[in-house]
């Protein structure tokens, strides 16, 4: 009885210290709580003699070995959840009407940019974005140096970016 008092005095000596200790762990300080519990009913009964540093050190390494277990029993139980889903049942996102609106339109003004633009920018911009070619790729194709399809791509960016942020009454030449 003499060293149940001895570890239960050491559980309630180090019960804050311990529920901060295994937060960062658990990810939640009710769940430290409750593992900081658990951990009251393994160590407090245990007679054995030890000395309280000892008695310390052993009620940590209880308190963070069932938070570990915690920890892994959690994701367990999520991983088995999200493998039996539904995916069926979870509603379909609708896009706006509006926001659909507006990339249709922004997408037919890039398809027209992309038809104004020099034949080489233009294959170089459809090679890199679209085909996945490097530049290496590129350059052998269009028969120009690596730095020189670069520019050709940069190019092209550019042109698209400039064009999409030009107001539509702008009638700047290109």
């Amino acid at each position: 009885m003499r060293q149940r008092n001895g570890n239960l005095k050491i559980y309630l000596a180090h019960r804050s210290a311990l529920i901060d200790y295994v937060t960062p762990i658990t990810g939640c300080r009710s769940r430290a709580e409750d593992v900081v519990q658990d951990a009251y009913f393994r160590f407090v009964p245990d007679e054995t003699e030890r000395p309280p540093a000892e008695s310390a050190a052993y009620l940590y390494r209880i308190v963070r070995n069932l938070a570990l277990d915690l920890v892994r029993r959690l994701s367990m139980e999520k991983r088995h959840r999200e493998a039996n889903s539904a995916t069926w049942l979870i509603p379909a996102e609708t896009p706006d009407p509006a926001q659909l609106t507006l990339q249709r339109s922004q997408l037919r003004q890039v398809a027209g940019i992309l038809r104004d633009l020099p034949e080489r920018n233009r294959v170089a911009l459809e090679m890199h974005r679209f085909g996945g070619f490097t530049l290496e790729g590129i350059a052998a194709h269009l028969d120009v140096s690596v730095p020189t399809a670069h520019r050709l791509i940069r190019q092209a960016l550019l042109r698209i970016a400039e064009d999409l942020d030009a107001d539509p009454g702008d009638t700047r030449t290109r």
